[in-house]
């Protein structure tokens, strides 16, 4: 699988395929949509509308491509977007549940964030 073709394209048909079922009923109040920024490697189910006089939005998943891996920020799916890559044929080194405690990826069985360069303040 060529990461990048395949990843963005994967990533997109599988949120289309949830966002296509969200949406089969025409009387739903809420909008169910994807946001794709291609070049940054953002991919985003949002909902959004009024249900019951209440201002509803909500983020039901986020997922970046970075490094040649999918970064899972947010995933609020019964199955889990990562075993749909996983069905899909991705390996798992290259899923990150980051949306887990750094220190508690290495128990996931999936890959792990890399450790982030301390930002280092400059005083006068």
């Amino acid at each position: 699988m060529d990461k990048l073709t395949d990843y963005p394209q994967l990533i997109e048909r599988i949120l289309t395929d949830y966002i296509s079922l969200c949406n089969r009923n025409p009387n739903r109040p809420l909008e169910t949509f994807l946001i794709a920024d291609r070049d940054q490697g953002h991919y985003i189910w949002m909902t959004l509308g009024w249900q019951n006089g209440n201002r509803t939005t909500g983020m039901t998943v986020y997922v970046r491509l970075q490094n040649g891996k999918f970064s899972i920020e947010e995933d609020w799916t019964e199955n889990g977007i990562a075993n749909d890559l996983l069905e899909a044929g991705v390996p798992k080194e290259d899923i990150i549940l980051a949306f887990q405690d750094p220190q508690m990826q290495p128990y996931t069985g999936f890959a792990t964030e890399s450790p982030k360069t301390p930002t280092i303040a400059l005083t006068s």
